[in-house]
């Protein structure tokens, strides 16, 4: 029988849930779902100086927020340290690694020498030849040591589940320290000695560990273990081409939270930034993600982050949802506008604006417009409709007052405004187009928007009214 896969996402709690890190998640995530295997979450937070709970919980809030739910944590390294050390006194016991009594002043003095002289620093071993004897004697007498990894000539090679092969030479490693003096493990020992002890199958995560991964295949191999499948994703770069940074805008997953994008929006995008589904598809749910998620999918070029394209994506999602399903997130953005409606109100509005939007804190920005009409902001589109029309944008808005106060309370509906609208546009042999669209530009600001009959039944009969009078008084000044 196979081996269940068992994969897991191991964040430092030193910061918050970045973009890279949660498509490593995702990534993490589908595998296991496409596979009826475990995903486990795991805090490595051996870190103490720089790890908090603040950092923490952001992760989980935003890994809940994603939807990738954790069958297994969170579990915490730190909570491991005992194990790090048995771990790394086997392998001083079986002679894979040995105790280094060198102090930091020692190596400094060695790099320089390496430096002055132009060739690369190696460790020359030194501790390693030190008599048996001696090195007891240095441990008894309470002399503080790092334990350092003996890396054996030869070649170190993986079959990467994303590059193919991939090869080291291990006299391009250098002995790596795996326990500091004070007795914590170094990073490549920790993870090594978890993801045995967690039974992990495969180690999915950014290709920026590949140098990583000849060191711990070798503890893997010291402490006598089955190597995982490694798979290595590619790079998630800006617009620019270059490393994705602050530079380039949000990098936060809880950032994107706030802009407005759908959990459902994100999770979809990321997945495609690095894999790809096949047959072009784009716009993938997550059951159609889950089925059809490989690591043969996954891609060695890396990948773009495209804001507009996840704008654009996310709009297609808002577009596809019911102003019920939105509701709850247009509410909590409509809150942070300072804005609440009352019970019974949202969801139309909602429903009119939502096909124009493509972030919830758009689709609440145009629901606010049309529900307080301080804010109305003449836009770039409507000064050039006022200006290309000229005297003809009062003439326009004055004949389409005439035609709205001839309606009722009663009548106000899409249907009734926009038969009057034709009737009237027919009977002063003006354009339906150059009737309407000062309206718009009267009551939004702006010349896009919901058609005019429409949004004049969402905004209401006295409230547009008030705002067609207020653009005709702003228009003859």
């Amino acid at each position: 029988m196979p081996t269940p896969v068992r994969v897991r996402f191991a964040p430092s709690p030193t910061g918050y849930l970045h973009v890279g890190g949660a498509r490593t998640a995702l990534f993490n995530w589908l595998f296991a779902r496409s596979t009826g295997g475990t995903f486990v979450l795991r805090i490595e937070d051996t870190d103490r100086q720089r790890s908090t709970d603040e950092h923490t919980q952001v992760i989980l809030d935003g890994l809940t927020w994603l939807g990738l739910n954790w069958d297994e944590g969170p579990l915490f390294q730190g909570a491991n340290a005992d194990r790090h050390r048995t771990d790394a006194a086997r392998m001083v016991e079986s002679g894979a690694a040995y105790r280094c009594f060198c102090t930091t002043e020692t190596l400094e003095q060695l790099r320089a020498a390496a430096k002055s002289s132009g060739t690369a620093f190696h460790y020359d071993r030194r501790c390693d030849r030190l008599p048996a004897e001696e090195v007891m004697a240095r441990v008894k007498a309470g002399e503080p040591f790092t334990i350092r990894f003996r890396v054996p000539d030869g070649e170190v090679a993986w079959e990467d589940a994303v590059h193919g092969r991939i090869a080291f030479q291990g006299r391009e490693l250098d002995d790596f320290i795996i326990q500091r003096a004070d007795g914590s493990a170094i990073y490549n020992m920790a993870v090594v000695s978890d993801d045995i002890a967690m039974g992990i199958t495969h180690v999915i995560r950014g290709d920026d560990h590949i140098s990583n991964t000849p060191k711990q295949i070798l503890l893997y191999q010291a402490l006598g273990a089955s190597l995982p499948v490694f798979a290595h994703v590619p790079m998630i770069l800006g617009p620019d081409g270059k490393k994705l940074s602050k530079r380039h805008g949000a990098t936060a997953v809880g950032d994107y939270q706030s802009l407005g994008i759908l959990p459902v929006a994100m999770r979809n995008f990321l997945a495609l930034l690095g894999w790809s589904p096949g047959e072009d598809l784009e716009i993938l749910g997550q059951e159609e993600l889950i089925g059809r998620f490989s690591l043969d999918g996954i891609q060695k070029k890396p990948a773009v982050f495209d804001t507009k394209k996840l704008e654009w994506m996310n709009g297609q999602y808002i577009s596809a949802m019911t102003a019920g399903e939105l509701s709850a997130d247009v509410s909590l953005a409509l809150g942070r506008l300072q804005l609440r409606l009352p019970t019974g109100t949202l969801e139309p509005l909602i429903e009119a604006t939502k096909t124009r939007s493509r972030t919830i804190t758009h689709l609440a920005e145009q629901i606010a417009v049309r529900v307080d009409d301080s804010r109305v902001v003449l836009d770039a589109k409507g000064e050039k409709l006022m200006d290309k029309m000229g005297a003809g944008f009062a003439a326009s808005l004055s004949r389409a007052s005439e035609i709205l106060r001839a309606i009722s309370e009663e009548d106000w509906t899409a249907d009734r405004i926009l038969a009057a609208f034709h009737a009237g546009a027919e009977a002063g042999a003006m354009k339906l187009g150059d009737l309407m669209q000062p309206v718009r530009v009267a009551l939004t600001g702006t010349t896009v928007s919901e058609p005019v009959n429409e949004l004049l039944h969402v905004v209401g009969r006295e409230a547009s009214l008030a705002r067609i009078t207020a653009a005709l008084e702003r228009a003859s000044t």
